[in-house]
């Protein structure tokens, strides 16, 4: 398993995206800002999920409010979750490695909680955007330890250099609803990268980058974590097409009794 590459300058984190399809920092964020983030995501929790629709919070167990596995568009519903997409180091970071301006289009809740954590299966976020061209990102901030044990993310470097997308079908997996079909090729094993990492460790790939987590097998970490997806100025969003794909992912949601 290949070692993951730390970038220090903005130019060397360009670099080591270009090349790999991802970057990675060890951490973005410091002891006391992580504090504040995890202190505002614990009032988040508790004082603005109840309020948010259904599609937009996912619960291993939908009778059970402290199961939430995923939340969705979280800086539409609070000024703390907005100003950290909008804001933060983390937006220039996107403007970073894309090489041009942003445009913040998610904020996203993850969550494997101890033992029953499902894997997230092998995919490529770009498949799910409908962009043309499709140059998007999604950064990944750890809120506590992340290990191989509770579930850490896995890449393929170089993976985001091939034409178009590898094929993906419904994984069955609450919040990732494809996955690549075709995954577990000798390169893909051997590209893999594991990244591991403490409390602010925050990654960021490209849409194209193939990427998948294990499960949680831990009887008493959990694996929480925030998404940020921005997509690029120049890229140009199919509506029609991710209005046809949301209806039927929540028509299948709904189906399945997960919403």
């Amino acid at each position: 398993m290949n070692a993951a590459r730390d970038p220090a300058s903005p130019e060397k984190t360009k670099a080591t995206f270009d090349a790999d399809g991802f970057a990675a920092f060890h951490p973005l964020l410091d002891g006391e800002q992580m504090v504040e983030v995890n202190k505002q995501l614990d009032r988040f929790l508790s004082a603005v999920v109840p309020a948010m629709p259904a599609d937009r919070v996912y619960r291993e167990d939908p009778e059970d409010p402290s199961s939430i596995k995923q939340l969705q568009k979280m800086f539409e519903y609070d000024p703390w979750a907005e100003e950290l997409i909008e804001q933060s180091q983390i937006r220039e970071v996107a403007e970073t490695v894309l090489g041009e301006p942003v445009r913040a289009v998610n904020m996203q809740y993850f969550n494997k909680p101890p033992g029953i954590g499902k894997p997230t299966p092998p995919h490529q976020d770009g498949y799910f955007f409908h962009l043309n061209p499709c140059r998007a990102v999604t950064g990944w901030l750890a809120l506590e330890p992340v290990y191989e044990e509770n579930g850490c993310v896995h890449y393929v470097r170089g993976s985001h250099r091939q034409e178009g997308f590898r094929p993906h079908a419904p994984s069955g997996v609450l919040g990732f609803s494809q996955a690549i079909t075709d995954f577990g090729t000798q390169a893909d094993h051997a590209d893999t990268v594991a990244m591991p990492g403490g409390p602010g460790t925050f990654l960021i790939h490209d849409a194209k980058t193939v990427h998948w987590a294990g499960a949680n097998t831990s009887s008493t970490r959990s694996r929480r974590a925030l998404g940020f997806i921005y997509y690029a100025k120049s890229a140009v969003f199919d509506e029609e097409a991710h209005a046809a794909y949301q209806k039927l992912l929540k028509d299948q949601l709904a189906a399945e009794g997960r919403i």
